[in-house]
């Protein structure tokens, strides 16, 4: 056998709108052998999953994308096999680890009929209480909690990083030879990131299984990778070994990844600030029926009663595990969904509030979700996402005054205002987030909940976001809940931090003194977690 399993040779991919050609991938070659782990470096938007995609036939047909180049797959060049061959690859030898799991998943299936239909393409002739076994051991492998009961969730009730971790138990479904992992731990946080790495290193071990780990966390990276190759506009600029290429890198650009850190401190607030946002035992628990008359028998205690204040300029950092409640919590306090207990916005009460009445105060507390693809529409373009709260909140202004907050907002967050007659899917997984951020900055609101805002940016932007978020936080007098599991992140950003575990908030205070001196266990994991 020989030990070359994927040769990628002189690939080229570029994309055709509107008369003009954009080249995202510029003539790319790299081996992966058996057993071995290449890992893709770069910024959002430098060709990484574009290049992943291109190897299973996965981007749009002629004449909108043009693909050029070999990858060869047992002695056969996937860009150009048939349908019928790709179809067996995909899923069975070829594996593949998408970025936004909202978006992979079919929001109509439950995750077991999701995994199992995976199972039974590739497995014909095995029994359902086969596959039903082999689901359940597939979530119970990659840490689901209560695994049997949630066979028969849906996606939209599990957690950003649940979701992550079923599209794992999918990928490794029928033990691939390669597993394309794209941003795989991308939505986790640090402790469960550790565990999956272990587990994904454990199975190839197992499956001689090779991996093309595609990541902006370096830190990862370095763990877990045995070659390592850095892109940048579409071109690789340097390759090597792993050990090799972070103790020399001899790229510019690989400086600047390798040394890339969110560091600093947030600005101090000032002593005299009043509270803008106060919860008192606010509570979230999520009934479940059964039988005819949906009767509730039992419920989910998403968040326990938990009390938190966040004073004007200030920063909260939420921290713990997915499914922990992080998300939840922000959702209640912006009245998505329903909950318990008291909550105050500006001195005002706002939990009576139907949201009818709560609506004009939509301008001041405006959020960015998790997952920014899912959150914005398919249908409109990048300046008409942006711009749909100017035109509901400020409907007197002309617009080309629209236009020009919009275009201001988007250099504001780092991307060209050209951009805004564009659509969300022609952009990277860390390009779109930048545009759900422009979407929450744009009404210079009091309060911004973030979501996990960073998740999907690779360290030069992240660094860059933590300081357009500082001086937007200084320049208006802004107040963020800031819902992350990256901790270096939260720990520039925040002034203090709640750590919340299976949804109670175990652990508040200042962020030096949680970080320096930690009182609760769990906390103590996250940090040796973190910081390794």
């Amino acid at each position: 056998m020989s030990e070359s399993l994927l040769q990628v040779a002189e690939l080229s991919v570029s994309f055709h709108q509107a008369n003009q050609t954009f080249t995202a991938v510029n003539k790319v070659n790299f081996t992966i052998n058996h057993s071995e782990t290449l890992a893709l470096v770069g910024e959002s938007g430098s060709g990484k999953s574009v290049t992943a995609q291109s190897i299973l036939q996965l981007l749009p047909p002629a004449p909108a994308c043009q693909t050029s180049g070999k990858a060869l797959w047992n002695g056969e060049n996937l860009l150009v096999a048939p349908t019928e061959t790709i179809r067996k690859v995909r899923g069975n030898d070829i594996a593949m680890i998408f970025q936004e799991p909202m978006t992979s998943l079919n929001p109509l299936h439950s995750i077991a009929k999701q995994i199992g239909e995976i199972i039974q393409l590739h497995q014909p002739g095995i029994s359902k209480a086969e596959i039903k076994q082999q689901t359940l051991e597939l979530l119970e492998q990659v840490e689901i909690h209560n695994a049997k009961q949630r066979l028969n969730a849906y996606p939209h009730e599990l957690s950003g990083g649940q979701r992550q971790r079923v599209m794992i138990a999918m990928a490794l479904a029928n033990k691939p030879k390669l597993l394309i992992a794209d941003e795989p731990t991308t939505a986790l946080d640090v402790t469960v990131q550790l565990q999956i790495l272990k587990l994904i290193e454990q199975l190839q071990v197992e499956l001689e299984m090779a991996i093309l780990l595609i990541s902006h966390d370096l830190n990862l990276v370095q763990h877990v990778a045995h070659k390592v190759a850095v892109m940048k506009d579409g071109n690789i600029v340097e390759s090597g070994p792993c050990d090799t290429l972070f103790k020399h890198p001899n790229h510019p650009y690989t400086q600047l990844l390798i040394n890339a850190e969110p560091t600093g401190t947030p600005i101090p607030i000032d002593k005299e600030a009043k509270p803008i946002l106060a919860a008192k035992q606010l509570k979230v628990w999520f009934p479940l029926t059964a039988g005819i008359f949906k009767r509730t028998f039992d419920f989910i205690k998403a968040v326990e009663p938990t009390d938190l204040i966040i004073k004007q300029g200030e920063t909260l950092g939420v921290v713990g595990e997915s499914g922990s409640g992080k998300s939840t919590l922000g959702f209640a306090l912006l009245k998505l969904i329903p909950s318990e207990g008291d909550i105050h916005f500006n001195s005002q009460a706002i939990s009576s509030l139907n949201q009818h009445e709560f609506r004009p105060l939509r301008r001041d507390i405006q959020i960015v979700f998790q997952d920014p693809f899912g959150s914005l529409n398919p249908r409109m373009s990048i300046g008409q996402i942006i711009g749909e709260g100017l035109s509901i909140h400020q409907s007197q202004l002309a617009v080309e005054d629209i236009d020009l907050e919009i275009c201001q907002t988007l250099s504001e967050v780092g991307l060209d205002p050209s951009i805004r007659h564009r659509y969300p899917h022609e952009f990277s997984g860390g390009q779109r987030q930048r545009i759900a951020i422009a979407r929450a900055l744009i009404l210079k609101p009091k309060l911004i909940i973030l979501d996990e805002p960073t998740s999907a940016l690779d360290r030069t932007v992240q660094t860059q976001i933590v300081s357009l978020l500082r001086n937007l936080q200084q320049k208006y007098q802004l107040s963020y809940l800031f819902i992350s599991h990256d901790l270096a992140v939260v720990k520039a950003m925040s002034h203090r931090i709640m750590v919340m575990q299976k949804g109670q908030c175990i652990e508040t205070g200042e962020t030096h003194d949680i970080f320096h001196q930690p009182n609760h266990p769990y906390t103590k994991a996250l940090i040796e977690a973190a910081f390794l």
